[in-house]
């Protein structure tokens, strides 16, 4: 949330799927329009007591105080609806990626604060494997190498490739952390699953 308001809706329950500028929640912000319309009735007014200072000022009928500040005035009242519009713009929360809602943590109607999360989204178009390898495996393995990973919670083997090797190597379990991709899309997986890596070093 960027601002405190009362959450309105949740449009996407956990579990569910979003894509990409999707609405995912809307707050109340019917006192935030209602602010940004009184500073739109300022702005209507200054804009007309400018306007009169300035054919008064043609006339010689007023002075050049009054006249700068009914402009100062133009200028403090447009300030004030455009900050209104930019609260009002964060009355909505949109998807900034396509996946999936892993974790409502408020619900409708409870008032969030600004900086307070309230759904936790993941993005699970690309799965990643993260695992340990010995170090001298560096001999051989490199980003795109392919191989076979084992699910434990559906029993399956998918094929899977090197994406990235770790910056260092941990010289005391003589290991290197490697990150991976599932290669391909597979409906049964989603994210936080754990397997069995199935790789074999070159026989020389």
């Amino acid at each position: 949330a960027e601002i405190g308001a009362k959450i309105s809706r949740i449009a996407v329950p956990e579990g569910a799927a979003f894509k990409t500028g999707q609405t995912l929640i809307t707050f109340d912000c019917s006192l935030q329009a209602a602010q940004l319309n009184r500073a739109r009735a300022a702005q209507s007014a200054a804009d007309k007591a400018y306007s009169t200072n300035r054919r008064l000022a043609e006339l010689n009928s007023v002075g050049k105080l009054e006249l700068d500040t009914s402009e100062a005035e133009v200028r403090k009242a447009k300030a004030d609806v455009a900050a209104g519009a930019a609260v009002l713009s964060k009355c909505s929360i949109a998807a900034p990626f396509s996946g999936r809602v892993a974790e409502q943590k408020l619900r409708e109607q409870q008032f969030a604060q600004a900086g307070q999360a309230i759904l936790d989204i993941i993005d699970d178009s690309v799965l990643e494997l993260a695992f340990l390898v010995p170090s001298r495996w560096l001999a051989w393995m490199k980003p795109g190498t392919a191989f076979q990973v084992r699910i434990d919670e559906t029993g399956k083997t998918y094929p899977a490739r090197i994406q990235r090797l770790g910056a260092r190597v941990d010289p005391v379990s003589q290991s290197i952390k490697v990150n991976a991709v599932i290669d391909g899309k597979f409906a049964d997986l989603m994210a936080g699953m754990s397997g069995k890596v199935l790789m074999t070093p070159p026989a020389n």
